[in-house]
């Protein structure tokens, strides 16, 4: 569940200038070419300068210097910096990121885990992620746009709760159909009612405290502490709801 290594892959800076088309509605797909270029060279300079200023020291005209994009398009378009972060995290989510799947609850978990490990100690990719969540509390659009983030980066780990059901890792739904088989592929409701947000958050969350909060050491150590936490809490039916088999997975905040 990293932030910084789920954003795309850093584009060069063109040296042309965007149009000044307005801005597509925020979680929706843009199209490729010279926007989509446009877009993520602004990304790339609001990343940057988030970490090399952080959110306060952020201004439009130091994304203009290093995206190669007018400032008066940049106004235009994202009318100011809460607008330039916000839609960085916006494309951030327009990724093809799916849940880890190694054959059980507990390595996926795991997985998990290390992910937020590695992206948030890791030298070469920590300090965009970190600077993005240290805007989340300077600017309400930023926490808005990180919380849409993560939220539908939980969503997709839907499937991974719906593996662990199918294969007996996870006690089914109570309002599952009791002869429903669980190895029936084309059953696409046999993992509702389990939430699978806040399954993944309790993996997440005793790191991001530590990261954050108290500003603690995170390690592999801590990292298998919180798996082995959510796991007991998970076959225990922590994370299940009886009568909310129609509730998002990644609703639930």
């Amino acid at each position: 569940m990293q932030l910084e290594s789920q954003l795309p892959e850093q584009t060069v800076p063109g040296n042309g200038r965007e149009s000044g088309a307005p801005a597509p509605t925020p979680g929706t797909r843009r199209p490729g070419g010279r926007t989509a270029r446009t877009r993520a060279a602004v990304r790339d300079a609001v990343l940057a300068g988030l970490t090399e200023h952080g959110y306060p020291g952020l201004t439009v005209e130091y994304v203009a210097a290093h995206s190669g994009v007018h400032k008066t398009t940049l106004y235009r378009r994202w009318k100011d910096v809460e607008g330039l972060v916000a839609d960085a995290l916006d494309l951030a989510g327009e990724d093809s990121w799916v849940p880890p799947d190694t054959g059980s609850l507990e390595g996926d978990l795991r997985a998990l885990a290390q992910e937020v490990v590695t992206s948030f100690t890791d030298p070469a990719v920590a300090a965009s992620g970190s600077a993005m969540i240290a805007a989340a509390f300077q600017s309400e659009r930023a926490a808005e746009a990180l919380r849409d983030y993560y939220i539908e980066r939980f969503a997709r780990c839907e499937a991974l709760v719906e593996r662990a059901v199918r294969r007996g890792e996870l006690p089914a739904p109570p309002d599952a159909a009791p002869e429903t088989p669980a190895d029936a592929a084309s059953d696409a409701t046999w993992h509702r009612g389990i939430d699978a947000g806040a399954l993944v958050r309790s993996v997440s969350a005793p790191l991001f405290f530590r990261l954050f909060i108290t500003r603690e050491p995170v390690d592999d150590t801590v990292a298998e502490q919180a798996v082995a936490a959510t796991l007991a809490a998970a076959r225990a039916g922590a994370f299940t709801a009886a009568g909310k088999a129609g509730t998002s997975p990644g609703a639930a905040r």
